[in-house]
């Protein structure tokens, strides 16, 4: 398994997560659902390292 980083790695967390929040609104729950899958395949293409991307996934299992 990879290495992730999954401490606090984000120098300004309050201000992504704002702004994660204010690219939800107005949306219906299908299109917030499909949004959060959109991003989700960006920044895995951003994240780019196959063996990362299943660390990860394990991760979130946990």
């Amino acid at each position: 398994m990879s290495d992730l980083t999954l401490t606090p790695n984000l120098e300004s967390a309050d201000d992504f997560y704002a702004a994660l929040i204010a690219a939800h609104d107005g949306l219906s729950d299908e299109e917030s659902e499909a949004f959060n899958a959109r991003l989700i395949l960006i920044l895995a293409n951003q994240i780019g390292d196959q063996s990362v991307l299943e660390a990860a996934l394990e991760a979130a299992k946990a």
